[in-house]
């Protein structure tokens, strides 16, 4: 079961720091994403990272969004700067492997002024 936090509202330009945990009896997870959907749209790849660390992001939020993980923890997070109103959706992480394919709750970004 996947939890995701630290959604809301934020200002054009702001930064947002997203958060998802795991639980339950997940000893290692191969790799850790986020999606984001948006009213009337598909829902869409943000970022992934892979278990040793290997990171990748669609042009439209390269150089603004860092996704990291926590071994340790089974969390994944995603920092989000420079957020502006095309990034408004919302956040859904993504944990999968061999035989697994978990999915979290979403979590709502709002950018507005």
């Amino acid at each position: 079961q996947l939890q995701a936090s630290g959604g809301g509202l934020v200002q054009p330009g702001g930064s947002l720091r997203l958060s998802c945990a795991a639980s339950g009896t997940i000893v290692s997870i191969d790799f850790m994403a986020w999606y984001r959907q948006a009213p009337g749209k598909q829902r869409e790849l943000v970022a992934f990272i892979t278990n040793g660390g290997n990171s990748h992001y669609p042009p439209s939020v390269k150089g603004r969004f860092t996704i990291s993980r926590d071994n340790a923890k089974n969390t994944v997070y995603l920092q989000m700067n420079s957020l502006n109103v095309e990034d408004m959706a919302v956040y859904y992480c993504n944990m999968y492997g061999t035989g697994y394919n978990y999915w979290g709750q979403g979590t709502q970004v709002t950018v507005s002024s």
